[in-house]
């Protein structure tokens, strides 16, 4: 296979420095900065969606579930525009799940899946169509829900705060058969030992006797498009403006980690003690550290490049 070989410095910091003005013009255009209200009854719908002692989906449920997802089609243009647009080679895919930490927590009553969203998605779309031209990408967010049977479409999906996700048994089967269909995933932002435990919990659920292993820096995913020889941390903004990197007390390290198939290919890609998605979102942002930026754009461009070729 042909080694594609990384651009240069300079190019991806005009990228990020162009980013400053699309932005702009991205919420001029489509009111981005008015689009975090929350859809009418998605809390509840969040509580209610499934019974905690039988884990049974009521229909009452269902329905306010259906109406969260009309709010977010009628509400995000980048959903349905993909809808429109089956067929392009990529689509930054980022899962719809179950649970939250509360109205201020990550999407603003929408649960933890919408953290960073959707101007994380947005910029990193607009770096990676620059350095990626041959790429027929949709330049457009694409939230879809795990137990949506659409998901397969998507070889690529970006899942984030998994700490606090509470899936259902639609949602583990849903992306049960989308890992094991050939789906890739990246997991993103969760720190510290609870977070850790909830989410091993749901990975044990999902692809049972498939242990997570440690991904060594010499492995082909490190080295697809950049070079990525040290594991970073990547800091929310605010702890970044600060000067502290850590989420978490006590020893917080960054790792890498995995989930492997039958033939030794990654199935599932866990980035623990770091935050890509914060990097993408204020990478224009002066106060924010360059080069952790810079690594969280190269990191996850080689996660696509791997996830769209194996």
């Amino acid at each position: 296979m042909m080694r594609l070989r990384p651009r240069s410095a300079p190019i991806l910091a005009t990228a990020l420095a162009a980013v400053t003005v699309a932005t702009l013009a991205a919420a001029a255009v489509t009111g981005m900065t008015g689009r975090s209200d929350p859809p009418p009854d998605a809390v509840a719908a969040e509580a209610s969606a499934r019974d905690v002692s039988t884990g049974d989906v009521s229909a009452s449920a269902l329905r306010e579930r259906e109406a969260a997802r009309d709010w977010l089609l009628e509400r995000e243009p980048g959903l349905a525009q993909a809808r429109a647009e089956w067929g392009r080679d990529f689509y930054f895919t980022r899962a719809i799940y179950s649970g939250s930490r509360g109205w201020w927590g990550g999407g603003r009553g929408r649960g933890t899946w919408a953290t960073d969203f959707p101007k994380a998605d947005r910029q990193f779309l607009f770096i990676l169509h620059r350095l990626l031209a041959m790429l027929d990408l949709h330049e457009w967010e694409n939230p879809v829900a795990l137990d949506d049977p659409e998901l397969r479409r998507f070889p690529f999906l970006y899942m984030l705060e998994v700490g606090y996700m509470n899936l259902s048994e639609p949602e583990i089967e849903g992306l049960r058969g989308y890992l094991e269909a050939g789906g890739f995933l990246v997991v993103d932002d969760f720190w510290g030992e609870e977070a850790w435990y909830n989410f091993e919990y749901h990975m044990s659920r999902i692809l049972p006797g498939r242990p997570i292993e440690p991904i060594p820096l010499d492995h082909p995913i490190f080295h697809q498009f950049y070079d990525i020889d040290e594991i970073k941390t990547v800091p929310a903004v605010n702890n970044a403006m600060r000067g502290r990197y850590e989420e978490c007390w006590g020893p917080c390290p960054p790792t890498v980690s995995g989930i492997f198939d039958d033939d030794g290919e990654l199935m599932v890609v866990i980035n623990h003690n770091t935050d890509l998605g914060d990097a993408w979102e204020w990478s224009e942002n002066p106060y924010y550290p360059i080069d952790r930026s810079t690594y969280a754009y190269e990191l996850a461009i080689n996660y696509i490049i791997y996830g769209l070729s194996h």
